[in-house]
């Protein structure tokens, strides 16, 4: 059996994302946030927390992660589809960013 072409690299792209991922914790509460939206306006930008929000999905901690962006799990689908030939790639990144900017506003306005 032959394997796709270029199966070895994305395999590799995705194991070195992953492993980036589990080899560091950020802190919880960064005491400086990284963010220009939010040291301009004090409010969170529709990915703020979404680092985090990875590395805790790489450790295993869901609800941490949900409790730092509740859109991380989509997050990382979309980070790891960059690597892979996927046929719905570009639906997943439209309806991705769409429900990223949805829940922009909402966590602006709640």
């Amino acid at each position: 059996m032959r394997l796709p072409s270029g199966f070895a690299w994305r395999l590799a792209a995705s194991a070195a994302v992953l492993a980036v991922l589990v080899s560091f914790t950020p802190p919880a509460d960064p005491r400086i946030r990284l963010c220009g939206f939010y040291w301009l306006t004090g409010r969170p930008c529709p990915l703020c927390g979404l680092t985090r929000a990875l590395f805790a999905l790489a450790h295993g901690r869901w609800t941490e992660a949900m409790h730092f962006h509740a859109l991380s799990p989509l997050g990382l689908v979309m980070l790891l589809s960059l690597f892979w030939e996927i046929p719905q790639r570009a639906r997943l990144w439209t309806a991705g960013l769409t429900a990223f900017a949805g829940y922009g506003v909402l966590r602006l306005f709640a």
